[in-house]
């Protein structure tokens, strides 16, 4: 007699690939959630890794501005000792400047020509005399523009007749006739610094003094 299987047999089947897929999508939902999860763990990681950069540029960038600063300040020194220098330098040039303007002058002053006095104020430089002819002046001013390395631009401000003895001069005091002259120059410096001003004034600094 023949055997009849009455289970269904469709129907179990059909469980068990209910049951097959809902294993595969139970794997698969782990096996996405672990990539996700390390996929999370290397953009953590990364993350991590660029912050620890950005802090070591942070830290260097800070370094570096400390330094910048540093130099800065030691620069700043470094140029107030240089003008500190400079400043030194300069007022112990235009100390001495007085001196040789006195040189020059006993060396350039024409026979026939007196200085009454001479004024410095930082570069310009005055000088007041006496002169014997205007040619005595012109020869003074030819002197000092041309044959002196302290003094430069000689201009003739003044120049008038006088008494020896004071006063305007007339026809009959012809032999007696002086001319009282005043002029300016600038010192000559390489870098034309104000001098320190200095005053000589009531001391004949010619070597020939007017007869």
């Amino acid at each position: 007699m023949p055997r009849i299987n009455l289970l269904p047999h469709r129907e179990m089947r059909r469980e068990r690939r209910k049951k097959d897929f809902v294993v595969l999508g139970a794997l698969t939902a782990i096996l996405a959630a672990l990539g996700c999860l390390l996929v999370a763990l290397a953009i953590d990681n990364r993350i991590d890794e660029q912050r620890a950069r950005n802090d070591f540029i942070r830290a260097e960038n800070a370094r570096l501005d400390e330094q910048i600063k540093e130099i800065a300040t030691l620069r700043a020194e470094i140029d107030a000792l240089r003008a500190r220098q400079a400043a030194v330098e300069s007022l112990q040039t235009n100390r001495t400047i007085p001196v040789h303007l006195m040189d020059e002058l006993v060396k350039h002053v024409p026979e026939g020509l007196y200085l009454k006095s001479m004024r410095q104020d930082e570069r310009k430089v005055t000088l007041v005399g006496y002169a014997q002819s205007n040619d005595r002046v012109s020869e003074l001013l030819r002197n000092l523009a041309n044959n002196t390395p302290w003094l430069e631009r000689p201009e003739l401000v003044e120049i008038k007749a006088v008494q020896l003895g004071g006063g305007k001069a007339n026809a009959n005091d012809a032999g007696r006739r002086l001319y009282e002259f005043s002029l300016n120059a600038l010192v000559r410096t390489n870098d034309a610094p104000a001098a320190v001003p200095a005053k000589v004034a009531g001391a004949p600094v010619a070597a020939n003094s007017v007869r």
